[in-house]
């Protein structure tokens, strides 16, 4: 890697201001939505009335791919030169001379837990589909896509010794990692690494983070981290159907959703106790089953040690709507003669292991100590229950919006709210102290005239949109859960206020709590640890 000619890039997007606020000044907010969605005729025709500079120049070659005279590119980036670029590879000289972009430099603002209103990075890839004109090479570097900005936003502002990742891809995942700890990135392509590489010597990063070759857990054998984080190439691609590409950074060569399998399967022997994965995947849905408890198969295989885990589905496609995702992903369009041919080898391959859907979503796996306290949102603890091993696996589909802000610490607080409750005897959920999350609301439906309510609903949006149907004794009870009294003290006042059995209705908070818990409803307050 040539250091000094990536410094000299460095200091020219510095210099330049090529960042997205500079972007945006520059292109104005219309302009720069449209180029964001492939459409160039906006930012060219602001572009038309604007002096030429540095920002200009980097903005054409590489954002609107467009074609850079040299002895401009010269001009307007003395500190860089159209020549250091060529030797970079960054761009291509065409027939007359000109400047083409042969990778893309892309400017953009991710949302991260440590920095709520977003961290700015210049991130080298390959170029995308608006840019490229065609189907993507099979070595292909993705840059930032939706799927890498969700990871990135399930991932706590915490901070942790040693962090991996796994698949690291252009870098982008390793380079937020790198705000947290140190890191160890990995990937089987050679090119996702020289360009990860690239990527955290231009943001200032290379210091905090290793690079090593290797497919899944080989580069870190015998080593354990206290985070894994994982955007794997996970999509489920036909094995024996010739003409299907084989993209490097989406498709690890294995049958079905073996790959996520596998990477669930290993993670747990890398943690450290506490330690935590948090993984992007698929899983499929084999006929007569659901996919959600494959996933639990997985993580009962991976747990040699007592783990808990939280695994959401996003979205459950059918395989025809799966297959033309992955078909379009690869740059080819419905108008096309391969598209057909492409479409039919996934569906035979689906058709032919009986797959009914394929679940999209995350999986969050922590290695549990026997015996160790589980920390809750507010940095108080609660001991586990009695049997250690007991598991604590939440399997669920939600659909609904997740956090505008914030959505990485609430995710965790109510993992780790809802882990402790599940890990507690009903005797300790109902010694413990809880309270009420501030954002949850509380909204009654009346019939005109009528004092007493139809429908009691609490609601909340963190850490994903929530609507849970509660009765009068429920609704009471998380009103009153201010961190004052135990829920045994409360579930006792309202059996006496209500006229209710003692004892069921201790039964039916127990119930209700531990799943408003893993809501992100309430969490614990007690200060001191809760003995068995």
């Amino acid at each position: 890697m040539k250091l000094s000619l990536l410094e000299s890039l460095r200091g020219e997007i510095q210099r330049t201001n090529f960042t997205f606020d500079g972007v945006r000044s520059l292109l104005g907010e219309h302009a720069d939505g449209a180029r964001l969605r492939g459409v160039f005729a906006p930012a060219r025709e602001v572009l038309s009335r604007r002096d030429d500079g540095g920002l200009t120049t980097l903005v054409r070659l590489f954002l609107l791919a467009e074609t850079i005279d040299a002895d401009l590119f010269d001009t307007t980036l003395p500190g860089l030169g159209a020549t250091a670029a060529l030797e970079l590879g960054l761009v291509q000289a065409d027939h007359s001379g000109g400047l083409r972009a042969q990778l893309s430099l892309n400017p953009v603002r991710l949302s991260d837990a440590i920095s709520p209103g977003g961290v700015d990075w210049c991130i080298i890839s390959d170029l995308d589909d608006h840019l490229r004109g065609g189907p993507a090479r099979t070595d292909h570097v993705m840059g930032v896509g939706g799927a890498t900005r969700s990871l990135i936003a399930q991932l706590s502002g915490r901070a942790r010794s040693t962090c991996l990742d796994l698949g690291t891809g252009c870098g982008i995942v390793a380079l937020h990692l790198a705000l947290r700890g140190n890191v160890v990135a990995t990937d089987v392509s050679a090119r996702a690494l020289q360009m990860a590489e690239t990527n955290a010597v231009i943001n200032g990063l290379a210091d905090r983070i290793e690079f090593r070759a290797g497919s899944l857990f080989e580069p870190v054998a015998g080593e354990q981290f206290d985070l894994i984080a994982s955007n794997p190439p996970f999509v489920i691609t036909p094995r024996d159907a010739g003409g299907v590409p084989q993209y490097d950074y989406r498709d690890a060569g294995m049958v079905g959703d073996e790959l996520a399998g596998q990477v669930v399967r290993g993670a747990m022997a890398h943690l450290t106790d506490g330690g935590e994965m948090v993984c992007l995947a698929n899983w499929e849905s084999p006929w007569g089953s659901d996919g959600l408890d494959r996933v639990g198969a997985w993580i009962a295989a991976a747990a040699p040690t007592p783990a808990a885990a939280w695994v959401i589905e996003r979205d459950r496609l059918t395989p025809a709507q799966y297959a033309e995702t992955w078909v379009r992903d690869g740059g080819v369009r419905a108008t096309d003669d391969e598209f057909e041919v492409l479409m039919r080898a996934w569906l035979h391959d689906f058709a032919a292991r009986e797959i009914t859907s394929i679940g999209l979503g995350s999986i969050r796996v922590r290695r549990m100590a026997g015996g160790s306290a589980i920390p809750a949102a507010n940095g108080a603890k609660l001991l586990v229950a009695e049997d250690p091993a007991a598991p604590a696996v939440r399997l669920e589909q939600v659909t609904t919006p997740m956090a505008e802000s914030g959505f990485g610490d609430s995710l965790e607080a109510a993992f780790n709210a809802g882990v402790a409750c599940q890990r507690l005897t009903d005797d300790q959920v109902l010694d413990t102290r809880w309270v009420c999350h501030d954002g949850v609301r509380e909204i009654r439906t009346h019939r005109p005239g009528h004092e007493s309510p139809m429908a009691i609903t609490l609601v909340t949006e963190q850490p994903f949109h929530r609507e849970v149907a509660a009765d009068a004794v429920l609704a009471a009870a998380v009103g009153a859960c201010d961190g004052e009294l135990t829920l045994r003290q409360i579930a006792d006042a309202l059996a006496t206020l209500l006229d209710v059995d003692a004892a069921d209705c201790a039964t039916a908070l127990v119930e209700g709590a531990r799943e408003l818990t893993w809501l992100g409803m309430l969490t614990s307050h007690d200060d001191a640890d809760t003995t068995a």
